[in-house]
């Protein structure tokens, strides 16, 4: 049977992932694949996380099935790290959510969902977006259609252009925002911006559909909530797609939450029998260890504490390597200004290099991220920043 089969082109980021394997310089940077490392290069286990596992070892006695929606704990902590303690919303009843595997298995089951809607959903993503955003949607038989969002040229985001787009989507459309550390641009929208979109969504009576993977990486736990609170409080729907893969350095604990906000209370009854017979037909019941964890970590004060603690550590560590890149480039006598990069946020930059310079960097220097020039902030440390400076100004000045 399978010999029909076409042979698929590999990964561009597994394929990086095996090069930089296999560079025998001992000087190499690995800057592609999108997980936090720290000065070490190491992804660590957080200390919160490391305790909610001792904790967990004692309090756990079954490994049956827990409940088709997920941690209830963890469903209520996340809903309220997300939408805030007292958000509106919650208060109303008007939120249906299950746990997922991961933030990947998220977006697809609230792809899966929306083709029972209707089978006919268009949903918009930004141009560019996350690589993975097109077969989640796409092979749940959604079709895509782009808005434009960053403009290489001038390292910033084309609002006009993207809100020129949005006023043109028709109703019933579905318009994919990234919530906060747009991945792969490391651009976010502005609260102003926010609001622009919040009342385009109004207008034109597009489902918002947010994908909010890095909370806390960007400015802050609350800050970067901003958007999704702000389309949630403003509008009858809103779909919400999180992962706590960064945040909480859950990776391969595949942790994520599927959540829709709906008009009405009774709505949300319909929507949450929904959203679980669409998980139930893709895994059956969902995982447990990995949403337990962060139950125990929500729900203990002094844990929680612990917990924002390291995400903000985490975060000033970008903040503090991205603002000692660009002042090495420019030491080093770059021809191209880097400040931009600055104001990007989150994990990711986007270093708006060529192509064929980002090959350079790989063949010649051995620096290794994609083609796109998205670089992970996060694979930068004291150790190698001087060596990355002085490759990325060897490469731009020829």
């Amino acid at each position: 049977m399978f010999e029909v089969l076409p042979q698929l082109a590999p990964d561009p980021i597994l394929g990086l992932s095996a090069a930089f394997k296999q560079d025998t310089n001992p000087n190499k940077i690995d800057l592609g694949v999108g997980v936090y490392k720290d000065e070490q290069g190491n992804t660590p286990i957080l200390s919160a996380v490391a305790k909610a596992q001792t904790i967990l070892l004692e309090r756990e006695k079954s490994k049956t099935y827990i409940t088709p929606q997920g941690v209830q704990g963890f469903i209520d902590g996340m809903l309220g790290l997300i939408l805030g303690e007292k958000s509106p919303v919650l208060m109303a009843d008007r939120v249906a959510a299950v746990q997922a595997p991961g933030g990947c298995g998220s977006l697809r089951i609230l792809a899966e969902l929306l083709t029972r809607v209707n089978k006919d959903t268009k949903v918009w993503i930004s141009d560019p977006t996350w690589a993975n955003h097109i077969p989640l949607m796409g092979n749940a038989g959604l079709s895509l259609e782009t808005y434009p969002y960053f403009d290489k040229a001038t390292a910033s985001i084309r609002f006009d252009a993207m809100m020129e787009t949005l006023r043109k989507v028709e109703k019933g459309d579905v318009v994919l925002l990234h919530g906060c550390c747009h991945n792969p641009t490391g651009a976010d929208l502005t609260k102003e911006q926010w609001q622009q979109v919040a009342e385009v969504a109004k207008e034109r009576e597009f489902l918002p559909f947010v994908d909010l993977a890095y909370q806390g990486f960007g400015d802050g736990l609350e800050e970067d909530a901003y958007g999704v609170r702000l389309l949630c409080e403003s509008l009858p729907e809103v779909i919400i797609a999180a992962s706590c893969s960064k945040n909480f350095g859950l990776y391969r604990e595949r942790v994520g939450l599927a959540a829709i906000v709906t008009a009405d209370s009774a709505t949300k009854k319909i929507a949450q029998a929904q959203i679980q017979s669409v998980a139930r037909g893709m895994y059956s019941m969902p995982p447990s260890y990995g949403g337990a964890l962060v139950d125990i970590i929500l729900s203990d004060v002094a844990l929680k504490q612990e917990w924002e603690t390291e995400v903000n550590e985490m975060r000033n560590r970008m903040s503090t390597l991205r603002s000692l890149l660009v002042d090495k480039l420019a030491a080093n006598g770059a021809q191209k200004d880097f400040s931009f990069v600055n104001n990007q946020k989150g994990m990711f930059s986007f270093l708006c290099i060529t192509p064929e310079q980002v090959q350079k960097m790989r063949n010649e220097h051995s620096v290794y991220f994609v083609d796109s020039s998205r670089v992970n902030v996060a694979g930068i440390s004291q150790a190698n920043i001087d060596d990355l400076a002085k490759a990325m100004v060897a490469v731009i000045n020829s």
